[in-house]
Order: structure tokens, then C-alpha cells, then sequence
């Protein structure tokens, strides 16, 4: 059955919510300016302390008692609404669904019924997008603004061209060729698309992608010795390095789904979704519930939707979301949980569906409270199996299982041990892991140090990129692991690189998939492309399935 683009089942109930709403707003957006008014970011109090005459103090006194005045008048029409929308929880479904009618062509991917094999790139992203007032504790503002400037910033880097360049001959080329700089566009591993096939070198090239660009670059002089260089030549891969990666400026091109975490403001969520729709013709958002959870009960009170949106380049056939029932103290006033969707990515050479399974969680925050996570993973784990089961299809064919979102532990701090070993790390597999309380070498950390975000070293995307590359740079700005409680942290060990916490993690599995299906890690990519407008490195994944 196709999913209803509203969440309510009739017109009736749509509009007596948004009348509720519509009552209950001022009232809401009042308060966030209380808070909003009395509490700066960092960059604000920069900026107040280069002007001559500063007024601060005077907004400060007048904002507040005029905001305070506007909350008090509007607090009876906010009762009055919070009757009407609360009940109507009951009858919501737990989000939205967009479907931009304008980009029919580039709804599938042609790759397996052309080639029997197709590239696939998921992202994710924490965006903090609180209301104004609450996303300034994180030294955050301008939550309106911040989601326009996050919502354009991925919509170029997702729909530049995908330059894929060939070199004929394998050993030189000329440097004054066409390939773009080392400090172009990312630091990192080689590229493995910018490397095709040996044996289709000599033969034509067809891009899979209608808006992809290939650029063969004939090189046959035995004289020219200059090095080839490729669009992450920065720092060439490692021989122990076992995964292509990279420290990218912009999303990936032609990223093909992406999750975000944290976009609890409503207004913002139809920004981004006013910008992402040119790309992404598939969006899940306002996901979660409201009100009390259960309904028709007192034991907790939703205050937020779970912030997580999908967008997606391909169909939703089906959704599923489940909140966590176990959380505690602020956590508890979001409605955090799980967000399932079957995809329809394209057709095999046989005239099957090809499907894929992506899932987006946003586990629980708080420090020191592991078991609750790994309680929140066994709930995970359990939801997927049982959607993945009761949405399987005869003759269809399975080609990716994906899990992300911020987890909220890293796998270097001894205090989240507990969740490093998590039975769940035995059927997903994390291309940064090296195992439990172990990264990789060449891993970064995704969480920025929420005091130094507008510094110049991490304040534009060219800067932070050149930042996370310097490990005496990169200490400096990335949050340092936690130690467990009543011991002193050690680290890194002796001949480990410094890498910080990693919140964020695309995974995958292979066992869910179809049988004749093989995944192949193409490229792993941290992005800069949001400096200064969240406190989360974005993380990447490309992967290659090939059918058998």
C-alpha cells in the first residue's frame, strides 16, 4: 500500500490540528525567545565585543519582559489549542511523506538491469536543530537561518556533476592535465571510481547516472614522469589501510539516501525539505509521536518528534518508525526511536524489484548511561528483523541493509565499553571499526568541541578539512574520549594515532541481503561541508553490489 504523504487519515483531523497548533504556537515560540534573548553563542559574543557601543544589555532587559508579556497574553489561547491537538495524537501517523512529482527519471538506478552491479552512497548527519532557544546551550543559533544555509549547502554539494576521471595510461601523465589539484576538493585515500576496470580501460566508458560526467584523459608519453594525481591525492592510501577514505569539503555527488538527526523544529524540517526535494524526491519527515506515549496514558509526555528525516532518491514502498520506551531525564521529552524504510532502488536483468532496507535510529544521550543504550540496541536489532520480515516479497531481490545515526557512544572511551560490545557489531559491520574500543587508524572523530565551533581553524569547510588531517591540529577541536568512572584515561596508547569520539556510523550487513549479492566498501568520507552550522561531522558511505 503507498504511503499517504499526510499523517492524518482525513482532511477533518488535518485541519483541527493545525487550528490546535495554530493556537498553541505563539505561546511556544514566545518562550523559545525567553530563552533565546538571555542566552548567546560564542560567535555572538565575539561579534558584540568588536562594536564600539553594545546594546546587548538593553535588548536583554526589554526582549525579556516583552516576551514574557506576549507568553502570558497568549498562554489561555495555548490551553485552549493544547485540548485540541493532544487527543489527535492518537489518530497521527508517525510522519510525513514528500514525494516531489518532478523527477520520475531519476527515481531508480539502472545500474544492475545495465551492468548487474551498482554504487550506492548513504550519509548521515546530526544538524542540531532545536528551537533557537534550546539549540544555543550547544552554541547554536538562528535555527531558522542555519536550516536554509545546511538545506542549500547539501543540495550543491548532492547535485554537482560526478567527475569521474580515467587515465589511459597507467603509469604517467602530464601535470598540467585536466585533473583537478591535490587540495581541490578532499583529503584522504585514492579514490577507487577514479581507477576503472582493467579490462574496460581501452573500451568506451558509460556512466550509469544520466547527470554523471567521465572524463577520459589519454596519456601515452613515456617521457612525462609526473605523478598521477587523483581527486584525493592529498594523502594516498595507506598499504594497511583497508578502506578508501577521504576528509571531503562537500557531500558526495549523487548521494543516494541521506539520514539527519536532530531536526525537532518543525519550521526547520519544511526548510530543509523545501531545498532537498530538487535532489531527493522521497523525504520522511516530522517523524516521531507526540503528547503521551502510549496514548491514553500519563507515563511519559512527548514534547518533540524524534528529530530524524530521511531523503531518499528512491520510492518508499513501506515505513515503520518505533519510539524508545527507556528513556530517561531530558532524552525522555523526545520521542528518539527508530525510523525502517524498504526502498525501491531499481530492476535486475531478470525484470525483478530490486529493494534495499534503510534504517535511521538516534539512540540516548546522556554520558554514563550505557545499559539504556544497549537495551535501545536489542530494540533495534528486534524492530528491523521484524520489519525486514513482514515486508519481504517473493522475487524480490535484496541489495543493501543499511543502519546509521548518531549513536551517541564512540569506540574509544572507556565509559562506553559496554556498548563497543554489542552483539549488534557481530551482524553489522562498521568500515571504521577495527574492533571493539578500537578504531582504525585513519579514523576521525565526528564530534566537535561545542565552545571552539567558530574558531578559524574549524570556522569554513576548507579549514576544518585541513584541520582533521593534522593530528596535533585535530586534538584540539574533536571531543577527547570519556574515561570510566573513578579511573584515569590513558590515551591514545603508545603508536595509536589521536582520533576522538565517532557518534556517528553508517553500517551494513551482508546476511539479510540476497544470496547472490556481493558488497564491496568503495569509500568512506568525513565532510567539512557544514562548518560552523553543527556540531556533528557529517559521515559517508559508498559500497558497490554486484550480482552474481
Amino acid at each position: 500500500m503507498a504511503l499517504e504523504p499526510s499523517p492524518f487519515p482525513n482532511r477533518v483531523a488535518a485541519g483541527a490540528h493545525a487550528v490546535g497548533w495554530a493556537l498553541v504556537w505563539p505561546c511556544f515560540w514566545s518562550l523559545d525567545r525567553i530563552i533565546g534573548v538571555c542566552k548567546s553563542t560564542t560567535l555572538e559574543r565575539t561579534r558584540r565585543r568588536e562594536q564600539e557601543c553594545d546594546l546587548h544589555p538593553l535588548k536583554v532587559f526589554f526582549g525579556f519582559i516583552l516576551f514574557l508579556l506576549l507568553f502570558l497574553l497568549s498562554l489561555p489561547f495555548a490551553f485552549v489549542g493544547f485540548l485540541l491537538w493532544a487527543p489527535l495524537q492518537v489518530c497521527r501517523r508517525p510522519f510525513q511523506y514528500l514525494v516531489e512529482e518532478s523527477l520520475p527519471g531519476r527515481e531508480t538506478h539502472q545500474g544492475f538491469a545495465l551492468e548487474g552491479k551498482a554504487s550506492f552512497c548513504f550519509a548521515t548527519a546530526n544538524l542540531c536543530l532545536l528551537p533557537d532557544g534550546l539549540a544555543r546551550f550547544n552554541n547554536l543559533g538562528d535555527t531558522q537561518t542555519r536550516a536554509a544555509q545546511i538545506g542549500q549547502l547539501i543540495f550543491q554539494g548532492v547535485g554537482r556533476p560526478n567527475m569521474r576521471v580515467f587515465i589511459d595510461s597507467p603509469g604517467s601523465c602530464p601535470s598540467n592535465s585536466i585533473l583537478p589539484a591535490a587540495n581541490s576538493a578532499s583529503y584522504g585515500a585514492t579514490d577507487r571510481q577514479s581507477h576503472p576496470d582493467p579490462a574496460s580501460v581501452d573500451g568506451p566508458v558509460a556512466p550509469v547516472r544520466s547527470n554523471s560526467h567521465v572524463v577520459h584523459v589519454p596519456c601515452d608519453d613515456p617521457e612525462q614522469s609526473a605523478p598521477v594525481a587523483h581527486r584525493s591525492a592529498a594523502r594516498a592510501l595507506r598499504p594497511q589501510d583497508d578502506v578508501p577514505w577521504e576528509v571531503s569539503t562537500m557531500f558526495p555527488a549523487h548521494l543516494d539516501v541521506l539520514c539527519l538527526e536532530e531536526v525537532f523544529d518543525k519550521r526547520a524540517a519544511r526548510k530543509l525539505t523545501d531545498r532537498l526535494k530538487p535532489v531527493f524526491g522521497h523525504i520522511l519527515y516530522d517523524v516521531g509521536v507526540y503528547a503521551c506515549q502510549p496514548p491514553c496514558s500519563c507515563s511519559t509526555f512527548k514534547f518533540f518528534n524524534s528529530g530524524m528525516l530521511l531523503a531518499s532518491r528512491f520510492p518508499v514502498l513501506e515505513a515503520q518508525y518505533h519510539f524508545f520506551p527507556n528513556s530517561r531525564g531530558e532524552d525522555a521529552l523526545a520521542a528518539k526511536g527508530l525510523l525502517s524504510a524498504k526502498l525501491l532502488v531499481g530492476r535486475t536483468r531478470k525484470g525483478e524489484n530490486a529493494v534495499g532496507y534503510f534504517n535511521c535510529t538516534h539512540l540516548h544521550a546522556p554520558e554514563g548511561e550505557g545499559e539504556i543504550r544497549c537495551v535501545q540496541l536489542d530494540m533495534v536489532t528486534g524492530w528491523i528483523d521484524n520489519f525486514q520480515a513482514a515486508n519481504r516479497r517473493p522475487g524480490e531481490d535484496v541489495v543493501f541493509d543499511v543502519l546509521c545515526g548518531d549513536f551517541n557512544f564512540d569506540n574509544c572511551s572507556p565509559d562506553d565499553h559496554l556498548e563497543q560490545n554489542h552483539s549488534l557489531f557481530k551482524e553489522y559491520r562498521d568500515p571504521c571499526r577495527a574492533g571493539p574500543g578500537r578504531e582504525k587508524p585513519w579514523v576521525i572523530g565526528t564530534l566537535l568541541e561545542q565552545p571552539t565551533l567558530y574558531h578559524d581553524d574549524v570556522g569554513t569547510a576548507e579549514n576544518l578539512q585541513r584541520t582533521l588531517v593534522q593530528e596535533d591540529l585535530r586534538k584540539r577541536y574533536i571531543s577527547p574520549p570519556v574515561p570510566a568512572e573513578g579511573r584515569p584515561l590513558v590515551y591514545p596508547e603508545d603508536g595509536q594515532p589521536w582520533v576522538g569520539r565517532r557518534l556517528d556510523y553508517v553500517l551494513f550487513r551482508e546476511n539479510s541481503i540476497s544470496s547472490h549479492c556481493r558488497t564491496e566498501v568503495e569509500e568512506v568520507s568525513f565532510i567539512t561541508q557544514l562548518a560552523g552550522l553543527t556540531d556533528h561531522i557529517p559521515v559517508g558511505l559508498r559500497v558497490k553490489v554486484s550480482m552474481d
